[in-house]
């Protein structure tokens, strides 16, 4: 089958066959310097480039890179890729070399400011930092939260696509919230007077901790287009040895069922 050819893609025939990492990072500084010169005259940036190798015995190798925002910065782009070129096998050599970006977005040109500096996340600086980690560890190593628009815990965050994205609706400040808020409950055993009072102690994991201080509850309801069950009340409890925990209990306190009480999220 035919594939359709990138929109922004470079191609580097060689006169002989290229077999060293430092033949291949020439070529590669080449691509960059002719892609992001292009790009960067169409207003654009990529967030994905893929480097393909074709050797003179048929082997095709390739190693791909992706950004947090769109760049059109060859010395960044360059570095990400450097990390990657041990993983290129030339064969007997390298004939051809290759590189698409097959996707790009239009770049935001942020203004200069001569008299403050900018360390936020919309830093250049601070997204190239992200870009080199997330290519040499994963991109799940570094990951940003965004408030989503609903009650329950679990739902109330979603991840974020990239640097740039914003937020619809503003964090909740109005009640406490756990900065480390656990993907999934944990279960744990509790000594507490009833039906509405804070837990006196609790065994997670173990290691049994007395409450000294508590607020709450606070109930929070399921949302019922979306899933059925209990509600739930929560505590924000605070240890003997000063740390602080977000616990819950599952539905109205019953005689009958003692395993209703949850672990949920660590304060910092």
């Amino acid at each position: 089958p035919q594939q359709p050819v990138e929109q922004y893609q470079e191609r580097l025939p060689c006169l002989e066959p290229i077999s060293t990492a430092a033949g291949i990072s020439i070529a590669l500084e080449h691509l960059l310097d002719t892609l992001t010169r292009r790009l960067a005259k169409h207003g654009k940036g990529l967030r994905e480039a893929v480097l393909k190798t074709h050797g003179i015995d048929g082997r095709l190798s390739q190693v791909q890179i992706a950004t947090n925002r769109p760049s059109h910065n060859a010395a960044h782009l360059f570095k990400l890729f450097e990390l990657k070129i041990p993983s290129i096998e030339p064969g007997p050599g390298i004939e051809l070399f290759q590189l698409e970006a097959p996707k790009v977005e239009e770049v935001n040109p942020t203004q200069e400011r001569f008299w403050a500096g900018d360390h936020g996340i919309e830093a250049p600086a601070v997204t190239e930092l992200i870009d080199n980690l997330t290519n040499r560890f994963g991109p799940a190593c570094i990951t940003r939260y965004l408030p989503d628009e609903h009650h329950w815990p679990e739902r109330s965050v979603k991840k974020a696509q990239s640097t740039d994205e914003k937020s619809t609706i503003p964090w909740r400040t109005d009640r406490p919230r756990p900065a480390h808020l656990l993907p999934k409950p944990e279960p744990i055993e509790v000594a507490a007077p009833v039906p509405d009072y804070p837990p006196m102690l609790f065994r997670y994991r173990g290691k049994l901790h007395r409450i000294k201080k508590a607020d709450g509850p606070e109930r929070i309801e399921r949302e019922w287009w979306i899933s059925e069950g209990a509600h739930r009340d929560y505590y924000c409890v605070e240890d003997e040895e000063g740390a602080r925990y977000w616990l819950f209990r599952s539905g109205h306190y019953t005689d009958d069922n003692t395993q209703r009480w949850f672990l949920h999220g660590f304060f910092p």
